[in-house]
């Protein structure tokens, strides 16, 4: 198998890690409740532009991805899953020192969004 190298090894992750997430018993309700169908080319396209933000420092990506998270009811469990899938989808699909990276980058995201929300939720209730 081969590295991640380029937006379009980025675009083979996101494609097959979002139909994971779609068809995901747990995941899967939560993203429709933000993402019509009619919305998801949009959505990986934005996925696409972020990923090369963080892989490989080109600034495609703007915006506040957090931000989007709020308001989601989404546990520990949600954040563990998603992680498994994503790191699922890489070793699937790409081996090397950027698909470890990839990885740990998204086992981070996840870990800081998930403390984040966290402490969100409390100031809410």
């Amino acid at each position: 198998m081969e590295d991640i190298r380029s937006m379009a090894e980025i675009k083979i992750f996101v494609d097959h890690f979002y139909e994971k997430i779609q068809k995901d018993d747990l995941l899967g309700p939560v993203f429709a409740l933000r993402i019509a169908a009619q919305e998801w080319p949009q959505h990986l396209e934005k996925m696409y532009r972020f990923w090369n933000t963080i892989l490989f420092f080109q600034k495609d990506y703007r915006g506040n991805p957090f931000a989007k998270h709020i308001g989601l009811h989404v546990q520990n469990e949600h954040f563990r899953r998603w992680v498994y899938l994503f790191q699922q989808t890489i070793d699937e699909n790409f081996s090397g020192a950027k698909a470890e990276e990839t990885k740990q980058r998204a086992e981070s995201i996840a870990m800081v969004f998930n403390a984040r929300l966290s402490v969100v939720g409390s100031k809410i209730h």
